[in-house]
């Protein structure tokens, strides 16, 4: 790190004090009841020991103040083992090259998201049927002030590798992330650097911690015991998790669904950031406990890395964050099952920009492919 200790710095001001000479005309007259033995100068002496020892405090707080952030949230996070060592990283995509930017101080990180809208087993990172209901691409900038996330629709027909065409969620079943990861990236030519599970049920008991979330519905549907009215709703957690699990009578399909998981995240991160959760202490450390607990990352992310990356990012809101779907040409059936085609041609140049980290600035190409500012 290039920032230096403060005890380095301490020493370097003690020693370039040191170091200058001292013009005694230059110092303040001392008045005779300021001397160290009276009791104007005894009091001096202790607002400045007061000041000294109030530095040390403040010190210590925010020493303490990062082990417990660290140990309480980080702490509360689970980790998927040995997703990676699997991979011939030989065979696997580069590392993501910015180009025609300005050097960054990181590197792009890219993370895939798998999650499932049924309770997972976040402890090791399994979903629960073996099959993933959400498949994003998470990218994060060099210059660690943009982010694009890009939903693959679960039926997506692609090449597993060692295991032909199907549904790119099975291949989950066959292989567990890593072969996920490396059908991703065989897909898209994008290297994956970091996993994460995410189990949405879990994730949605934000909704609750946050006081609610607002949605807005195109057209009203209905689904288990609730109806979503055309308009802005207010969504509860048990109304978020019917919400985001409805399946059928959506005039898009499954691609609603994935707008609706988008939306959703969406409308709870900027709810999470919002003036009134920061304000309120309990508010924010429950729900930031119940995101970290519904997230498991890969374990190669020490809690030390998450903290270091939060700060990098903490510039980051979720009003700049963009949302894409994968390009899609149609769906169709393969034997029994429906399934979705994805446009090829689209998506190189989609993947092209990414592996460039440079989709924000083409983001206009793939506008109807994103995620709106009012959506399902």
């Amino acid at each position: 790190m290039r920032d230096r200790q403060s005890g380095d710095l301490a020493r370097d001001h003690r020693s370039t004090l040191d170091d200058e000479p001292v013009d005694a005309d230059a110092l303040p007259l001392q008045r005779a009841d300021d001397a160290p033995g009276t009791p104007s100068g005894r009091r001096r002496g202790v607002r400045r020991a007061l000041i000294g020892a109030g530095v040390l405090v403040l010190a210590l707080v925010a020493g303490g103040g990062l082990w417990f952030l660290t140990n309480r949230y980080g702490g509360n996070i689970n980790r998927v083992g040995n997703v990676f060592a699997g991979l011939d990283d030989v065979s696997r995509p580069a590392a993501a090259s910015p180009a025609g930017q300005p050097a960054a101080s990181e590197d792009p990180s890219t993370f895939l998201l798998v999650g499932s809208d049924t309770r997972a087993d976040i402890a090791t990172g399994e979903l629960p049927d073996a099959r993933s209901d959400a498949i994003m691409i998470a990218r994060f900038t060099a210059d660690q002030q943009h982010a694009q996330l890009i939903s693959i629709p679960r039926d997506s027909w692609v090449d597993i590798p060692g295991h032909g065409k199907n549904k790119i969620n099975t291949a989950y079943a066959f292989g567990g992330p890593t072969l996920l990861i490396q059908t991703v990236e065989q897909l898209t030519g994008v290297r994956i650097d970091h996993y994460a599970a995410i189990d949405f049920d879990g994730l949605i008991q934000v909704t609750d911690d946050l006081g609610g979330v607002d949605v807005t519905v195109p057209e009203t549907t209905s689904w288990g015991p609730y109806t979503f009215t055309a308009g802005i709703n207010h969504l509860d957690g048990d109304q978020a998790r019917w919400y985001v699990g409805q399946r059928y009578g959506l005039p898009g399909g499954d691609f609603d669904r994935v707008k609706r998981q988008q939306n959703c995240l969406r409308a709870m991160f900027t709810k999470l950031f919002s003036q009134q959760v920061f304000t309120s202490p309990g508010r924010l450390d429950s729900s930031l406990l119940a995101v970290t607990d519904a997230v498991a990352p890969d374990d190669d992310l020490s809690n030390a890395d998450l903290v270091t990356m939060a700060y990098g990012l903490r510039g980051l809101t979720p009003a700049i964050v963009e949302f894409f779907t994968a390009p899609v040409l149609g769906t169709g059936t393969e034997g029994s099952a429906s399934v979705v085609y994805l446009d090829a041609n689209t998506g190189n140049r989609r993947w092209g920009y990414l592996q460039t980290d440079s989709l924000g600035p083409n983001a206009d190409e793939f506008a109807d492919q994103a995620l709106p500012e009012v959506t399902n």
